[in-house]
């Protein structure tokens, strides 16, 4: 079904103002260091909201709602993890993350805040981080690049190849201008969007199914099993879905806004903002997909769509229960969902290749002029390759999600976790740490077992991180006072 006009109107000025804010921002741009991380100047509700968006991607209004459609209640112990899996980062990690960057060669990436933290003179565990990110990174901009794909694709009624370049094409455009401030200026207005879209569509869908009670009675006789907290794979499931939230002590995009923020004292009221967002989004997004199985029950004329790719679900609804006007300002928050974590994750990958791989190895004279750009020619290449991966129409944007959230979660979520708190730590325990979450959630990936492949990697990690730290030499004094300050200033704000 093709778009009617009032709709496509609104999404096209949403665009152009995406873009137009890309341009302000590159007015801004004057170093590598803004480029990157927008010169540490990032206040508690930018840094919240941006934090927000970069990781509240596609899968927040397609892939979530679509598992709540597809398998019912039992899915939303996937949100239950993911709030406590932020609170956590937010109160334990954002803080003294923010801190130690600083106080390490002012590290503008998670592979620079490695290498300076434990004085890697190989660049070692540099190189290892880097490439880390670049695996997963490119598997989780793919995710992107498809749910850009379907929204398009519903949209004009274009192909699923075109739909996918037109997709990636304005995220590309913004972040390939204004860099670090012009994804979080850009996320501040998407996570304004997404939020009131996501209370918007549950409610008028409830209403559309006859109000809460008949919507359960309609689920019921759709499939009783849709209602129950414990689905077919029981306990293994549960702990799977609330495995989720250890995936945040090592998304590279979102310790990114930890290391943005202005000060230490703007991270508690950024927590307060960005919990606040975060569990309005998720109750919205599940209810939007466990109640649209009722309204589809009481629409099943309209149903054939969303049976056939649950994950459309929050994009029929958009259009069938709201005029056009309306409608388009929806399907902006989809876009702004998937265009707010691309960007960030493309941002991601080029400080990577720029500051790890680029002037970490090859031109360490580099100017700030040439790292800016071959940054944004990284931030082209890196999403031309994530559209190759993502060109298979039958891709589904939480599989791919799900997959690299482990990668990074389990690869470098210990690694940060054990960093800031535990001055023993050495850097074969962070190399070894990198090195076993990464292989742990790669090879049991291929198990076929139902425990998502987390939590085995997560474990793992840790595990390996305090026995090769035990066994090595302890950590230089100099290192180990180091540790000390950065805790006594943490103390000092509450930490």
């Amino acid at each position: 079904m093709t778009a009617s006009t009032p709709l496509l109107v609104t999404f096209a000025a949403y665009l152009l103002l995406m873009i137009g804010i890309g341009f302000m921002a590159w007015r801004r741009t004057r170093t590598f260091d803004d480029y990157i991380l927008g010169g540490r100047s990032l206040g508690s509700y930018v840094t919240a909201l941006a934090a927000g968006a970069s990781d509240m991607s596609g899968w927040l209004m397609m892939g979530l709602p679509g598992a709540l459609y597809l398998t019912g209640a039992s899915e939303a112990w996937i949100a239950v993890g993911l709030i406590i899996g932020a609170w956590c980062n937010w109160r334990w990690v954002a803080g003294p993350l923010r801190v130690y960057t600083e106080r390490t060669h002012n590290a503008l990436t998670l592979p620079d805040y490695f290498t300076h933290r434990f004085e890697d003179g190989s660049r070692l565990l540099r190189i290892l981080s880097a490439l880390v990110i670049l695996v997963f990174f490119t598997i989780y901009c793919a995710s992107g690049v498809v749910a850009g794909a379907r929204l398009f694709e519903s949209l004009l009624g274009i192909p699923y190849g075109q739909a996918m370049f037109w997709g990636a094409a304005v995220t590309i455009v913004y972040t390939f201008v204004g860099g670090f401030l012009a994804v979080s200026w850009t996320d501040t207005i998407q996570a304004t969007l997404m939020i009131f879209a996501l209370l918007l569509v549950p409610v008028f869908t409830i209403l559309g199914a006859g109000g809460p009670a008949q919507a359960l009675v309609l689920i019921e006789q759709v499939d009783p099993s849709r209602l129950q907290w414990i689905g077919a794979g029981g306990a293994i499931a549960v702990v799977s879905a609330l495995a989720w939230g250890l995936g945040y002590f090592g998304q590279p995009h979102i310790l990114a806004r930890f290391m943005a923020a202005d000060s230490l004292a703007t991270i508690p009221r950024a927590r307060r903002i960005a919990m606040t967002w975060m569990i309005l989004c998720l109750a919205g997004a599940v209810a939007t997909g466990f109640f649209g199985i009722a309204w589809f029950a009481a629409h099943p004329e309209v149903a054939g769509p969303v049976n056939a790719n649950p994950e459309r679900v929050f994009i029929a609804l958009s259009e069938l229960l709201f005029n056009p006007w309306i409608a388009g300002v929806l399907l902006s928050a989809i876009l702004a969902a998937i265009m707010s974590t691309l960007s960030a994750q493309l941002l991601v990958c080029s400080s990577a290749l720029t500051e790890d791989f680029y002037r970490g190895l090859l031109r360490p004279k580099a100017s700030h002029r040439e790292l800016v750009w071959f940054g944004r020619s990284m931030v082209l290449a890196v999403a031309l390759l994530a559209i190759w991966i993502a060109r298979d129409p039958e891709s589904r944007v939480l599989g791919l999600v799900a997959y690299a959230w482990a990668g990074f979660g389990a690869a470098f979520g210990p690694v940060v976790l054990l960093s800031v708190f535990w001055k023993r730590m050495t850097r074969n325990g962070a190399l070894a740490g990198v090195v076993v979450g990464a292989l742990t959630v790669v090879l049991w990936k291929h198990t076929g077992s139902a425990l998502y492949e987390i939590v085995p990697g997560f474990i793992a990690a840790s595990v390996v991180i305090v026995v090769v730290s035990l066994l090595g030499k302890a950590p230089s004094a100099q290192l180990q006072a180091r540790h000390e300050q950065v805790r006594a200033t943490l103390s000092e704000h509450g930490y």
